[in-house]
């Protein structure tokens, strides 16, 4: 009876094994050539100011047991997200032909921030076309079913593995959320996905709108010098209601 038992724990164990490989295990660059890539043919020179210059992202997810591949393209410097095209999308069609487990469409948006800074060379500066809207990869990242946090969960915190400075320049407003612990999060970019009419001069006004946490508060201020916010290679973001996105201010 008892080597009867001590058999079956083993049989037990390497099924467990089995369905962990499965979950875990495995290279997920398979999936990075699943968009195509093409030739870049779109241009657009937003000049030196990127605040409220349009944009919007595609974000192709892939799956593999419970390992995600995510990777994130962006319009800025090729167009301002045109909007037949973008409303032409089948995010459905898109996913059955990359073979992803989802397409997410992130836009419109527009930037609060005056300049950025980062490094994306390590992605080769792919770019794909997505009917007829041309992009540029910006990000891809690891992730599993257990952590990944694309924007369900307002004013809750996630993590972007990102070297970027975000720069705002005196004289402009910032718009920020202050959590209970003190916690200062600095809006980068504002969505018209929920309101298309949300335009900047709005967003003074948003904390009238906002159903914000117990202890949260919403607040404007003109900045008096230029202001560099900072990922330190691990970036935290929160959205709020209306998916404007915010990144924690790290001295």
């Amino acid at each position: 009876m008892k080597r009867k038992l001590i058999i079956g724990a083993v049989a037990i164990l390497a099924i467990l094994m089995v369905v962990i490989i499965y979950m875990f295990a495995g290279n997920m660059e398979e999936f990075a050539d699943a968009v195509p890539a093409v030739e870049r043919t779109q241009f657009m020179d937003h000049g030196d100011d990127l605040r409220n210059v349009r944009y919007g992202e595609i974000v192709p997810v892939f799956r593999k047991g419970a390992k995600l591949y995510i990777e994130v393209y962006n319009t800025v410097e090729h167009n301002e997200l045109p909007g037949e095209l973008w409303e032409a999308l089948d995010v459905e069609e898109m996913a059955e032909e990359y073979g992803a487990e989802e397409v997410l469409l992130n836009g419109p948006r527009y930037w609060v921030i005056n300049a950025a800074e980062g490094n994306t060379d390590r992605l080769n500066n792919k770019i794909a076309d997505f009917g007829g809207i041309e992009m540029k990869l910006v990000a891809s990242l690891d992730e599993t079913l257990f952590s990944m946090n694309l924007g369900e969960n307002f004013y809750t915190e996630s993590s972007v593995e990102r070297e970027t400075n975000w720069i705002y320049w005196k004289g402009n407003m910032v718009y920020e959320l202050v959590s209970p612990d003190g916690d200062v999060y600095r809006m980068q970019a504002a969505s018209m996905i929920e309101d298309a009419n949300l335009t900047i001069d709005k967003l003074e006004y948003l904390g009238e709108r906002l159903d914000l946490p117990e202890g949260w508060t919403y607040r404007t201020r003109v900045l008096e010098q230029d202001s560099i916010l900072d990922s330190h290679g691990m970036a935290t973001i929160i959205q709020d209601e209306f998916i404007n996105t915010y990144q924690k201010v790290v001295d």
